[in-house]
């Protein structure tokens, strides 16, 4: 790319329609894009409940009841028993961060972009999942157990393990903003091809983006339980993480695996 062509580039990525209030900053476009997805899997999980029968199910509710059973399942073979309100909060976090991920597939002239391209979305929704976390942590092992579990297995670990906790909103978070808003920046990249050519690299990376989406909204979920679990026990805490973080990095090994087949492709 010639200096001269880059010159001219003007990529709006990450800028947002803004509104003062009271002092503060609002991103008016992350604001209604996340009202839109909230009112998209709410009109979804009502239609679906209008739809349910005891007779031959609909394939609407076949596929619902395939990710409610892969949850599940995936609480129980990583943690056994667990407080049942975790699994349907891992599934409206699911919903609602796939819908907020392909939200942006719709050309809306950046009008509705995602929301999950927000690091001020993400960073909610992780601070949400962390302080239910604590709580939850806190009811199962009252206060004295509840702090406690930061002397163990040894005192001296006391910090780190404040850190650690510390720490696990901001990767929860960032995990999510990062790999979504790198999307967003490849559709404006791509947007600069050439007309004649520019169909081709959007279909391919569109669908990239669609499952990188899907892949993201997964490791949410699944970070979501294991911390559940993590919180409830401290006895198998450490192994859980790990687990937690290996299945983590297996999926974002996947997706490095499939870029060189992509651009392969283009």
């Amino acid at each position: 790319m010639s200096p001269a062509l880059a010159s001219t580039i003007d990529i709006n990525v990450g800028q947002h329609i803004q509104r003062q209030f009271l002092g503060m900053t609002f991103n008016l476009d992350t604001i209604w894009s996340t009202v839109i997805a909230g009112l998209i899997v709410v009109g979804l999980g009502l239609w679906m409940r209008s739809k349910i029968t005891s007779g031959v199910p609909s394939k609407l509710q076949i596929m619902w009841e395939s990710i409610v059973d892969t949850v599940t399942k995936q609480v129980e073979d990583s943690l056994g028993t667990i407080n049942p309100f975790v699994v349907p909060l891992a599934i409206a976090l699911f919903t609602f961060i796939l819908v907020a991920n392909w939200i942006e597939m719709v050309p809306t002239m950046d009008k509705v972009p995602s929301p999950s391209a927000d690091v001020n979305l993400t960073y909610a929704m992780a601070l949400f999942v962390i302080v239910c976390v604590h709580v939850y942590s806190i009811r199962q092992r009252r206060l004295g157990g509840y702090i406690k579990h930061y002397f163990q297995p040894y005192p001296a670990l006391a910090l780190f393990n404040l850190i650690e906790e510390i720490a696990k909103p901001f990767s929860l978070a960032l995990r999510l903003f990062g790999n979504i808003f790198a999307g967003g920046i490849m559709l404006s990249l791509i947007a600069l091809f050439p007309s004649y050519i520019l169909w081709g690299p959007e279909i391919v990376w569109k669908l990239f983006d669609m499952f990188i989406g899907l892949i993201q909204a997964f490791i949410f979920a699944l970070l979501t339980i294991l911390y559940f679990g993590m919180a409830g026990s401290h006895d198998e805490e450490h192994e859980q993480e790990g687990a937690a973080k290996a299945k983590a990095d297996a999926a974002e090994e996947k997706i490095g695996e499939s870029v060189p087949e992509l651009q392969g492709a283009h």
